[in-house]
């Protein structure tokens, strides 16, 4: 019986299938990826920043073929095959292994171990942050359904709420002069978060907004929503972000299945259950 997501369009578009062209020769390392994955999308901008060889090989993680399930029998992309018979996932995790087993690939995404370590540690601190309370109250919005609650819209604003304190707490720790979260250069904070800050769309799409203050109207909270703002045009413009998105109309259905809470992946039942990312 074919999974209730599994209807998606079969490849990425746009900028992406490009980035997807030219990566279709074999490699040693290989990513094993869903185009529409946000997941997938913070590995997919580091080895683009990084310059790092790969081969990009598309999934459909709702119908899982052997050649996944033998990479990583869970069946989850991202997954890197980085040696025959060695495999890696968990986002963030590749992340790391990326930038610590390509060293001399620039740029680096964590400041160099022994340089400065407290920078180091705090880049760590905020992605645990992002993948713990950003993601999770990024799905909680997503697939509320007011309508199933006597006190929907109070429900909901008060889910808008968790997620823009979240994002504003981010914001606050911020590199004042940036533009990145630790200053001049993109690094791990920024690529584990910017595929949803860029996917923020959904919520005007299904919700009824987000409701960030606009410029201006901020009140006690206007520099930081300033600073927010400007963190937001420098990781959007990147060139590895647009390399890696698909055309716009694609992601819809996907995130429709979400915003009706209808959605089985594993991380839409994660959030149905009140628990955290799987």
């Amino acid at each position: 019986m074919s999974h209730p997501d599994a209807d998606l369009h079969p490849v990425a578009t746009g900028l992406a299938k490009t980035t997807v062209d030219e990566h279709a020769s074999e490699q040693p390392l290989k990513l094993f990826a869903g185009w529409f994955c946000p997941f997938v999308q913070r590995v997919w901008i580091t080895l683009e920043e990084k310059r790092i060889p790969y081969q990009y090989v598309e999934i459909n993680p709702y119908r899982k073929g052997p050649e996944l399930l033998r990479a990583n029998p869970r069946g989850l992309v991202p997954t890197l095959l980085v040696a025959p018979g060695k495999a890696l996932y968990e986002s963030t995790v590749l992340c790391e292994y990326l930038e610590d087993h390509y060293p001399d690939c620039a740029p680096r995404i964590l400041p160099e171990i022994g340089k400065d370590d407290y920078a180091r540690a705090k880049a760590r601190i905020w992605t645990d942050y992002v993948t713990s309370r950003v993601v999770p109250a990024y799905y909680r919005l997503l697939q509320f359904q007011p309508s199933r609650h006597a006190d929907g819209e109070k429900r909901i604003e008060e889910l808008r709420r968790e997620l823009r304190g979240n994002l504003l707490e981010f914001a606050r720790e911020m590199d004042p002069r940036g533009p990145f979260f630790l200053g001049p250069d993109l690094g791990l904070v920024d690529i584990v978060i910017v595929p949803w800050a860029v996917r923020l769309w959904v919520f005007e799409e299904f919700k009824g907004g987000l409701h960030i203050p606009e410029p201006g109207q901020g009140g006690s909270d206007e520099e930081t929503w300033a600073r927010w703002r400007k963190w937001l045009e420098a990781v959007s413009s990147r060139e590895s972000v647009d390399k890696t998105t698909s055309d716009f109309r694609h992601y819809l259905p996907i995130y429709k299945r979400y915003a009706d809470d209808v959605a089985q992946s594993e991380l839409a039942k994660a959030t149905k259950a009140g628990r955290g990312v799987p």
